[in-house]
Order: structure tokens, then sequence, then C-alpha cells
């Protein structure tokens, strides 16, 4: 799993790849961006019905539980350096990106929010990634509780 992009420029301003090692692995990521739009293009009635759906569960999450929050919670996530869906989050900070975008219902690799409760500073998070078949996919449980600066760290998988 090669990094986030984030985590690409963080290794570069720190020195530890260079120019060109940054531009081959960010050439990477837009390939495979390139490669969905182009799926997407292929195939619009099944990228209507994606969309559809994630638009749909993120309405959902959002009437529950907060805008502000499903973003935190996202941002968190793309953090975990274990977490192959993390390659999809990495641009969850930026507000001009709909929260929809992060969700992928039916296309593989999925990445579903079942459950988030929400008890006061400690919020424990459900999701679901990989296999596209219901139930076939990997579910996590995430522990996430707020740091010194008030920002949404994942303290421990449950």
């Amino acid at each position: 799993m090669i990094p986030t992009p984030k985590q690409l420029f963080a290794l570069f301003e720190r020195g530890e790849i260079p120019r060109e090692e940054l531009r081959a692995l960010l050439a990477v990521h837009a390939r495979e961006l390139i490669s969905e739009m182009e799926e997407d293009y292929q195939n619009p009635a099944t990228a209507w019905i994606e969309s559809l759906l994630a638009r749909r569960a993120a309405s959902r999450l959002v009437r529950r539980h907060g805008a502000r929050l499903l973003r935190e919670i996202l941002i968190a996530l793309a953090e975990v350096q274990d977490f192959p869906p993390a390659h999809h989050l990495w641009n969850a900070a930026h507000p001009d990106v709909p929260l929809h975008c992060f969700l992928r219902m039916r296309r593989e690799p999925v990445f579903r929010i079942l459950n988030i409760a929400n008890q006061s500073n400690i919020i424990k998070l459900l999701v679901e990634h990989g296999d596209a078949r219901r139930g076939q996919g990997t579910r996590r449980t995430f522990i996430l509780k707020r740091d010194d600066r008030w920002r949404l760290q994942v303290d421990e998988d449950a």
C-alpha cells in the first residue's frame, strides 16, 4: 500500500523521499483516479446509483451526528497507518469535497460507516471496508478520543 498524497508530501518535506519519487507516487494516485473516472464514464447508470446510495448514507449520518463530526471522523481515519480506506479519505479535511464522496457503498473497495456511538468525548465507530458483498467486508471498530488540541484521534482498535 503506497502512502496517501498527504503522507507523501510530509515525507518529501522531511527530506525522506526525493522530488522524482514524490512525482512518481503522485502519478500512481492520479492514474487510479483517472481509471475510476473512465469506469464511471463507461457505465454511467452504475455510477449514478452508487452516487445516490452514497448521498443517502451521508445525509443520514449528517442528520444523526452533524457534518462537522462526520468530517472529523473521516480525517482521523485517514491518519490510521494500516487502514486501507485511508487511501480514499486523505482529503477529507477539504470542506469543498462533499461528504458523500468518501463513502463507497457498492464500488470496491467499499467503505461504509455502520454505526457511530457518541458518548461525550469518546466516539465508538464501526466501519466495513473491502469486499462489496454484504457481510463479506472487513468490519472494524475504532475508539476515537479528542487530544489536547481537541482534535479527534484514533485511540485504539476495539
